[in-house]
């Protein structure tokens, strides 16, 4: 891993052009190769977890599961019954949808029971997720008929073109946060390097970074499906890593080429940042790479997603960092060598010294770092305090699985979505009771479907007539019962439970030799997050022993490696108590633009862990290091924890402030799971680099001292060659100088 960074920096500084034109052509075909093979998206079946999955997979063996269906509401504009005019827009709605290839079959009118709005119900073939690829030729028959009828009020919604209006609805979030991000970021490279062309560096590394992990990602989709987040994630990860990792580089070099006052060339300066940065990076690549990689665990495919993209856009980013960054830095300092030849040659007797910039810690660090230094113990209490206090919140988490009812209302389909159900509440919520046995047991299935409807129809959680459906083979029965409430409301939650607790096992559950389960959306709503706790032990387990192990390979130090896990969850667990304090109540919806739910996406706290995990190692690796480098270097613990903190606190800072930006401009999207990662990825790495890495981390280790890097036996043995030295030193005699 050593030998890693500076061979690949030699080979890019001595061939800087083959380096940079190989990069940019590993970036063309990584997109070339995406292009061609196109993503293979998750279907349906990736989608199964618990019993409502499990439900789904029987229905569907007996051709009865869910298809995509389509709702177009037609009414008269002042409000009155719909008429006539609405019959005759129903009548040529229902031929034009008839002739569509994508369109199974299309239901006669019906009419709501204020008599205003006429419904007509379409559903398309193939499986549920296809119809979103679909839907737009019914959406254009739709426009047709409204423009063919000016009069009345003809819009479409349901789940294909709900999900249609929120991918686009996430390309719009996502062209605004870059909007956003790249101006921020670019100012904050160029106030830390003051000049344009080492500012724009890391920004291009990073978005060619990205575009590379792109393609990849469709190829890699081949072996792990899309869930649709992969892009998401690799432009949210992509340019917070991608600046960093060139950030860290780059600065190493700068001070490097500082130190030698203008003796080495730029080949050299390159070698010397590889052999320090370019092993952190490979190092806190890695630790993303193997902490995200937990994310499998989870047995979701949705998780799978977000691990696969991460781990492309890592590797794709140190990759870059090792190879074209090199190159890039040799041709600018060659090019800034020149010219400086050029300018000492024109005027000559006028050369000057290169001003050596001072390298260690600034006047605003040392005052910083002050607690720690003078009062490491009080520091460390306080601090750590604090972060309990901001987790305290997380006793009140509740998780939920963030359903159609919490998209944005921006979106046409999710307004006319709420109409529908206003004007139809019977098909709010639809619970499925699937029922599999041998075709000898079909006609005793369905008298216990009847008995389980006849005790829904007499409760009034429940709505409307059940219907009953059996499969052509009679091994598989679907009993569909309608709620009239939304479907992340406690009475669509009271009804699953009264089903799947009473009615199943007093009726379908009393038949010897039948397999049942009830699915819906409310019964996903309610599997999932359970699924995920399920999980969870394996996962946090897992991702702890990984941080641990990571940390002492890296450090050689079993204490450092227990102080990093402590400190990971203590910037999660405080970035988690925040996230609950601003999102479950709605003190701050008008500050952040979003309606709360009471409640935290299922997703975010699993997804907050372990991509925390993975960056924190970032801030980590680098400012151990060099308390590492100097530690080695025979310095006392104490001066090398204040002088690698110190040295390395002002880039840590710009790392920070870049993946601040770049999660907080994702708190601007209209998906409230989307809102909840940025804001609590924000947080942490806000918490994590001010608190953890200033205050926290230099406390403990002040006080523990030497102890801190047990069981390692290259830092003793430089700390008692250094006593040697200064002891023989002491003992030598003084020489008199005549």
């Amino acid at each position: 891993m050593n030998e890693l960074p500076v061979r690949a920096a030699r080979w890019s500084a001595l061939h800087p052009w083959r380096a940079i034109i190989g990069w940019l052509l590993f970036v063309v075909l990584c997109l070339g190769a995406g292009i061609a093979v196109g993503t293979n998206s998750a279907t349906t079946d990736d989608y199964r977890v618990g019993e409502a999955g499990r439900a789904e997979a029987m229905a569907a063996e007996g051709h009865l599961e869910r298809k995509p269906v389509e709702q177009v509401l037609i009414s008269a504009r002042s409000g009155v019954p719909a008429g006539a005019a609405a019959a005759a827009a129903a009548r040529d709605l229902t031929a034009r949808m008839a002739k569509l290839p994508e369109v199974g079959s299309v239901a006669a009118p019906r009419t709501s029971r204020s008599g205003e709005v006429l419904l007509v119900e379409v559903t398309m073939r193939g499986p549920e997720l296809v119809g979103k690829k679909n839907v737009d030729a019914l959406r254009a028959q739709t426009a047709a008929v409204q423009r063919n009828h000016p009069d009345l009020r003809v819009e479409e919604t349901g789940s294909p073109s709900v999900g249609k209006g929120v991918d686009a609805q996430r390309d719009s979030d996502l062209a605004l946060s870059e909007a956003i991000t790249l101006p921020v970021t670019l100012i904050t490279l160029l106030i830390v390097f003051g000049s344009v062309v080492m500012a724009g560096v890391p920004l291009l590394l990073a978005l060619s970074s990205i575009a590379a992990a792109m393609g990849l990602s469709m190829v890699v989709s081949h072996l792990s499906p899309d869930a649709g987040v992969g892009n998401n994630v690799i432009l949210l990860i992509g340019l917070a890593v991608g600046v960093d990792y060139s950030l860290f580089y780059l600065k190493r070099e700068r001070e490097e080429r500082a130190r030698s006052g203008g003796r080495l060339g730029s080949e050299a300066l390159v070698e010397l940042a590889a052999a320090t940065s370019g092993r952190a990076i490979v190092v806190s690549g890695l630790a993303v790479v193997v902490s995200t990689a937990t994310l499998y665990l989870a047995s979701d495919v949705i998780f799978s997603s977000l691990a696969t993209g991460t781990i492309v856009v890592v590797l794709v980013a140190v990759a870059s960092s090792l190879t074209v960054l090199p190159a890039l830095l040799v041709k600018i300092g060659q090019r800034s060598e020149r010219r400086a030849a050029r300018g000492e040659r024109g005027t000559p007797g006028t050369r000057k010294p290169r001003p050596v910039r001072r390298t260690g810690t600034g006047r605003v660090w040392s005052a910083l770092m002050r607690p720690a230094s003078k009062h490491p113990a009080i520091t460390l209490c306080v601090s750590v305090l604090v972060m309990l206090g901001l987790a305290a919140p997380v006793a009140g988490l509740k998780l939920t699985e963030m359903s159609r009812d919490t998209h944005s209302r921006d979106i046409p389909a999710m307004r006319t979505y709420d109409r529908l159900h206003q004007a139809f509440p019977e098909l709010r919520v639809t619970h499925q009771v699937v029922v599999r046995g041998a075709p000898d047991r079909a006609r005793e299935v369905a008298g216990a479907l009847r008995e389980l409807g006849r005790r829904a129809e007499a409760d009034p959680l429940f709505t409307g007539r059940p219907r009953q459906r059996t499969s052509a083979d009679g091994r598989v029965a679907v009993l569909e019962l309608s709620v009239p409430h939304r479907g992340n409301s406690d009475e669509a939650r009271a009804s699953l439970a009264r089903l799947r607790d009473h009615y199943v096992p007093a009726t379908v559950g009393r038949i010897p030799g039948v397999e049942q389960g009830v699915t819906g959306d409310v019964a996903r709503y309610a599997d999932y997050p359970a699924h995920q706790a399920g999980k969870l032990p394996l996962v946090v387990g897992a991702l702890l022993l990984v941080t641990f192990a990571m940390t002492v390979l890296a450090f050689r130090s079993v204490v450092l490696g227990l102080i990093g896990v402590v400190l990971n969850l203590l910037s999660a667990a405080a970035a988690l108590g925040l996230l609950v304090l601003v999102f479950q109540g709605e003190w701050a919806e008008g500050l952040l633009d979003f309606h709360s739910t009471g409640s935290i996406g299922s997703r975010v706290p699993l997804f907050l862990f372990v991509i925390l995990f993975g960056l924190s190692m970032d801030y980590q690796v680098f400012v151990v290091s060099r308390i590492r480098e100097a530690a080695l270097r025979g310095v006392p613990t104490r001066k090398a924890v204040l002088d690698g903190i110190g040295s390395s606190a002002s880039v840590v800072t710009s790392a920070a402030v870049v993946m601040v930006t770049v999660f907080a401009a994702f708190v601007f999207l209209h998906l409230i799971e989307m809102k909840q990662i940025g804001f609590s990825l924000a947080v942490a790495v806000f918490l994590d680099a001010f608190i953890i890495r200033i205050m926290i981390l230099p406390s403990a280790m002040l006080l523990l001292g030497q102890a801190s890097w047990w069981p390692s036996r290259a830092i003793r043995r430089a700390g008692r060659g250094t006593v040697r030295r200064r002891r023989a030193a002491e003992r030598k005699p003084a020489v008199d100088v005549p």
